[in-house]
């Protein structure tokens, strides 16, 4: 059987990266995402302003297709590897600043990562680790700081 992997490419600049997940250490959220993700998606990335070299994109509605609160805390850790990649699910009201509900995938693409929010530490899932293309996918990345929301097509690798 061959292994089931993800892509994650910037629109705009035909950049892509490939995905191995993390089967053995986070077996139901690569199961949640790797249904969710049965078409591919076009979102926003926007930089993160807490966690350091983080993108952020929203899961879209349209993939929403499974109980994000069935999801158990599985490969957990506040200080991730350059390359890889996070769940965090935030609820509608978790933090007094932002009410509103959030399904992030997020991607960690140099060094000094660290899942810190508003209120402090926040230990989340990480599903996968891009293993192909990381460079280029930093470099578009980067850019994010200084260019603003690039649009981030993510999918299974055919």
């Amino acid at each position: 059987m061959t292994e089931k992997k993800l892509y994650l490419k910037f629109v705009d600049a035909d950049v892509q990266g490939i995905i191995t997940l993390y089967w053995e250490t986070a077996p139901k959220t690569c199961e949640a995402l790797w249904g969710a993700l049965e078409k591919p998606i076009r979102v926003p990335a926007s930089h993160a302003m807490f966690s350091g070299p983080e993108i952020m994109m929203g899961l879209p509605e349209e993939a929403r297709n499974f109980d994000p609160l069935s999801l158990p805390p599985e490969n957990q850790t506040v200080l991730p590897e350059v390359g890889e990649l996070l769940w965090f699910y935030q609820p509608k009201n978790f933090f007094k600043i932002d009410p509103t509900e959030f399904w992030e995938v997020g991607m960690f693409y140099g060094q000094g990562g660290r899942t810190f929010g508003p209120t402090g530490w926040i230990s989340c899932t990480y599903f996968g680790r891009m293993t192909e293309g990381l460079d280029a996918v930093a470099e578009q990345c980067r850019k994010i700081r200084i260019e603003g929301i690039k649009t981030v097509e993510i999918g299974r690798l055919a």
